[in-house]
């Protein structure tokens, strides 16, 4: 139980740091019960959270169900600072009011997947606040202006002459300090925050807790586009709040190769049941958009619930069937597998399985009003509409 149990958090992980810490804490767990903490930071800078953020919010869950308790730390002192990582110039303050409102959101979101039970939700005002001048002053002589302008994005930002203000400097020192009140055992984040969670095991060291968190950096989620990571402002996010039948369809529109990475960093399955799938899906036996169904459902559910996800595929089938599609289109059965551009030229619907080809490289060729892109794809027994441009159609059934 201890190795699957290793095996699932270290799962689709970028780095993690002092994996021998994380191991002893697990294999005590499994020989006496003793829980561990886990700590995650998250700055209530906006009201509603998308699945980018919700990949961290997994492995929290993963790390609750092999023993380890949470500590959900909402920023509600350093939001009004904002992290600088990745930003090219200072963030905007925020106003108490905004902060309130939006750590009520963040909490309300994240108990649709992590366990009441085993989370303690905190604010980091609690020991901020209280630090005062002093504190403060103490905390700053624990790291150097010089080692602080290694960061990459203030190095940048120095080189350019774009500001960077103290306050700024201090953010890193500031999440740090969150670990040495918290004495927290493991931490997770970004791998745009690891200069960050790597302060947490620094302060530990300077302030004598007796303890060093490890730290695990998940991978940032690309967004629908399957190039930039998700985010609001490029509109390729899907959101936490969506309605169930935008969730559903914004899922099913991911391509293919993009699902994978889905499945590894959101889904509850275990990797031998995605294995299982993936298997499937490249033996032909199980059809992309299928399994994509299966993720889309999963995830719709998570967030909504399974009945309004089950009505969500429904609508998607009901509205998608029928988009576009004359009613009266030419249908054909053929035995199968069969090759994509095979079943097009034997439909009449290309010339050749040279030009089936040249279309779904240039994107012109559906299955089920889902665009296809893997030229070699083989129909497997089913029913298909299959579609050459805008005005192509033919119903098949492979046999």
């Amino acid at each position: 139980m201890v190795e699957k149990a290793l095996k699932e958090i270290a799962r689709g992980t970028a780095e993690i740091i002092d994996m021998e810490a994380i191991t002893k804490k697990v294999k005590k767990f499994y020989e006496d019960g003793t829980r561990y903490t886990v700590k995650a930071g998250f700055d209530p800078t906006a009201p509603d959270l998308h699945l980018g953020h919700t990949v961290l919010l997994q492995k929290l869950a993963t790390f609750q169900k092999y023993g380890a308790k949470i500590q959900f730390l909402i920023g509600d002192f350093t939001a009004k600072i904002g992290d600088p990582t990745g930003k090219s110039e200072t963030r905007k303050q925020l106003s108490d009011e905004q902060i309130k409102e939006n750590a009520v959101s963040y909490h309300e979101q994240v108990f649709k997947i992590l366990d009441p039970k085993l989370t303690e939700t905190v604010f980091n005002s609690t020991w901020l606040t209280p630090l005062g001048s002093a504190g403060m002053l103490q905390l700053t002589m624990q790291y150097n202006v010089a080692r602080m302008l290694e960061r990459d994005d203030f190095e940048k930002r120095y080189k350019s002459g774009t500001s960077i203000s103290i306050s700024e400097f201090i953010y890193p020192l500031l999440q740090g300090y969150d670990s040495v009140e918290l004495k927290s055992d493991i931490e997770i984040g970004g791998t745009d925050q690891k200069f960050n969670l790597l302060m947490g095991r620094h302060l530990q060291r300077a302030y004598e807790t007796g303890q060093e968190q490890a730290v695990l950096m998940m991978p940032i989620l690309e967004g629908l586009d399957g190039i930039q990571k998700m985010s609001k402002s490029l509109n390729n996010y899907i959101g936490v709040t969506d309605a169930p039948n935008d969730m559903f369809g914004k899922i099913l529109s991911i391509s293919d190769e993009l699902m994978w990475r889905y499945f590894e960093l959101l889904s509850d399955k275990t990797l031998e049941e995605i294995a299982v799938l993936k298997a499937g899906s490249e033996s032909r036996e199980l059809h992309p958009k299928k399994i994509k169904e299966e993720l889309a459902i999963e995830i719709t559910a998570r967030f909504h619930s399974q009945e309004l996800a089950n009505e969500a595929k429904v609508e998607f089938d009901r509205v998608h069937s029928k988009k576009s599609i004359p009613t009266d289109i030419p249908s054909f059965e053929i035995d199968g597998p069969i090759w994509i551009a095979k079943a097009l030229q034997e439909c009449n619907l290309e010339t050749s399985t040279s030009q089936a080809r040249r279309d779904i490289k240039q994107g012109a060729v559906k299955i089920d009003q889902i665009k296809v892109e893997d030229e070699q794809l083989q129909l497997v027994a089913g029913d298909y509409v299959l579609q050459v441009g805008k005005r192509k159609f033919a119903q098949v059934k492979v046999k």
